[in-house]
């Protein structure tokens, strides 16, 4: 098991977890070990994903960065976006699913690493993005005040809805039959069936990280020291406990044979590794902590797990993120239609033939990998380009 985490220092940390017995035998200690520090990117980190062979890591540089956990190297950038990677997303071992800034949602090969697939989603920024465990529907929220479903089987959007606020989180359940959307300190629970809000839940302060715990529990951590844990049919505060001495950035959870586990990154600079009770309104108990001195951002967890057939299942047995890249050529005219149909029904929308027909899934310049040396050769030669026509200018 890795802890990795990004911060406002562009660096990426990776510390091992193991759990080592004690002197008597009878309990587990956990010991995070520092393994590496991968310092690619030039701005803060902003984003990070994990799958069972890389982490990818966005940045406010507008690069996406790869790193190989089995080898220890870098494995490249991705320069698709112009503007700051808000959110990525991993949906098995075949796809990498990015949002920035620039209003765009990519979709990645992740074998190659070629650009499948760029869709024109929101106005403004994409604050938050989330894919269904089946892979055929993901959601999206952006600074255009609208939630969009989009039908990943197809490439084309399924339905817009107007929120009337900026949302910056949205996250699906373990099975997929509810969702959250977080506006500030308030975090609104729909129900997929309905697709009408069950009920909302109001944080003490703007909430920056949520996590299910399981279809019917949800943990909250927001711009303070707690976690909170909220029971999503009667929106009551289960539990809470303080985490950490400054705000929590970022929060992630997993399961392993003995227990259930939540891991927190704060801005004090603490990772921390939390047991979960099985009544969840027991405050849980903290497995192990590593001071990275740092301002972390985000935060991931790469679970070194044996990958054989799973690793890379057969197009009939792994629920499609994307069909093959023809797929999409075939959709092009569909999907366009389809926006165009939405844009009179809901208001704000995708502009005409955005999702396939801005040209942007054509193959272009900067869309696939780029190695890291060659990215910073690039910048360093478009700076000296533009003082030669500033001082040109000035002349």
């Amino acid at each position: 098991m890795e802890l990795v985490a990004g911060c406002y220092e562009q660096v990426l940390f990776g510390f091992a977890v193991r759990p080592e017995a004690n002197a008597s035998g009878d309990r587990k200690k956990w010991n995070p070990v520092a393994d590496f520090t991968h310092h690619a990117h030039t701005a803060s980190l902003s984003a990070v994903a994990v799958n069972s062979r890389f982490v990818v890591t966005g940045s406010k540089d507008e690069t996406i960065h790869i790193y190989d956990m089995k080898k220890k190297i870098d494995h490249g950038a991705l320069v698709h976006h112009n503007g700051t990677i808000t959110c990525l997303k991993f949906f098995g071992n075949r796809h990498l699913i990015s949002g920035a800034e620039d209003g765009l949602i990519c979709v990645w090969d992740a074998k190659k690493w070629d650009c499948l697939k760029s869709i024109r989603a929101h106005k403004g920024h994409v604050t938050f993005l989330s894919i269904h465990p089946s892979g055929k529907l993901a959601l999206s929220v952006g600074t255009d005040k609208t939630l969009r479903t989009w039908n990943l089987v197809e490439g084309r959007s399924a339905f817009i809805k107007n929120i009337k606020q900026n949302a910056h989180i949205v996250e699906w359940s373990p099975k997929g039959e509810k969702y959250v959307v977080v506006i500030l300190n308030k975090i609104d629970i729909y129900q997929l069936d309905t697709a009408s809000v069950s009920g909302t839940i109001t944080n003490e302060k703007r909430v920056s990280s949520v996590t299910f715990l399981s279809e019917s529990v949800l943990a909250v951590t927001g711009d303070e020291e707690v976690v909170r844990f909220f029971d999503c049919e009667s929106l009551v505060c289960l539990c809470e406990f303080k985490a950490h001495e400054n705000r929590i950035k970022d929060m992630s959870s997993f399961e392993i044979p003995e227990h259930q586990v939540i891991v927190t990154a704060s801005s004090d600079g603490f990772i921390k590794m939390w047991k979960l009770q099985q009544d969840k309104k027991v405050p849980p108990s903290l497995l192990c902590e590593v001071n990275t001195n740092a301002r972390l951002t985000c935060l991931g967890v790469w679970l070194d797990r044996v990958t054989d057939a799973k690793e890379s299942p057969p197009l009939t047995t792994e629920p499609s993120l994307v069909t093959e890249e023809e797929q999409f050529k075939t959709n092009k005219k569909e999907s366009g239609s389809v926006v165009q149909e939405e844009e009179r029904q809901s208001g704000p929308s995708v502009k005409k033939g955005g999702l396939a027909g801005d040209g942007r899934n054509k193959p272009m310049k900067g869309n696939s990998l780029m190695s890291t040396k060659k990215r910073k050769m690039v910048k360093m030669l478009e700076k000296k380009k533009r003082k030669k026509k500033k001082m040109s200018v000035v002349q």
